[in-house]
């Protein structure tokens, strides 16, 4: 799609609000989960100084459910990975730090100018960050040996997040709270794994019952992108 990259953020967050309504349920009943249960929202999401519409997902998960879950949702918009977290975890390794901005005052604009102003303050903090309601949520992910994305220690990744929150002007915000959590990627390199065998492995195999459905709903998927595509251009020669 030669012109998605032209794409306002306005348009992709419909797009994400289409894709909320009609294939998020279905990957849900999928793995056995009322959808009612859940509850999930087009919110501004960052990767890599970049804000985009996402989704987030939030319920009472056992890990296995919510990795299998996590699995489902990268295997049929093919993510290369699916951040899953519980910030409730005391006992997790991950450092979290919460921004909080007043009431219905963080939008994608505010989020994004955060999120420049973060990495400007410390270089580590543009990886990314996801928003729940009025707060913007830091995680100092690491790998899987233990070193943070970022290339920050805990210390200085909430010292860099508060001093850019105390600079940054109006809407002023501020660090309503931090500590550990339990956070991981659960993923799939499409450049290699061009299947999604990973995911697949995570998912039961891909001659398993759950694949097959996830199968069945990454077509009518397809067709969501292709009609928007369409009627928005994004396929259209530059």
């Amino acid at each position: 799609m030669p012109r998605l990259s032209q794409a306002s953020y306005d348009d992709r967050a419909a797009f994400s609000a289409e894709v909320l309504k009609e294939i998020v349920p279905k990957i849900i009943t999928a793995n056995g989960i009322d959808p009612a249960t859940l509850e999930t929202e087009v919110t501004p999401g960052g990767y890599l100084l970049k804000t985009n519409a996402s989704l987030q997902t939030e319920g009472d998960l056992d890990d296995t459910t919510a990795d299998r879950l996590a699995g489902s949702l990268g295997y049929v918009f093919r993510q290369y990975s699916v951040l899953a977290s519980r910030l409730n975890d005391t006992t997790g390794k991950t450092e979290f730090v919460v921004v909080r901005f007043h009431q219905d005052s963080l939008n994608a604009t505010v989020a994004q100018k955060f999120f420049e102003a973060a990495d400007a303050t410390e270089k580590g903090l543009g990886g990314g960050y996801t928003v729940f309601g009025d707060e913007q949520i830091f995680l100092n992910v690491t790998n899987s040996e233990g070193r943070p994305y970022s290339g920050l220690d805990d210390a200085n990744f909430q010292d860099g997040l508060k001093r850019a929150a105390a600079s940054f002007g109006d809407p002023a915000p501020e660090v309503s709270s931090s500590g550990k959590a339990t956070a991981r990627f659960i993923g799939n390199d499409w450049e290699k794994s061009k299947r999604g065998e990973d995911y697949q492995s995570l998912l039961g195999g891909p001659d398993g019952e759950l694949v097959k459905k996830l199968d069945e709903i990454s077509k009518d998927y397809a067709s969501l992108v292709a009609k928007t595509a369409e009627s928005k251009g994004w396929n259209r020669d530059e």
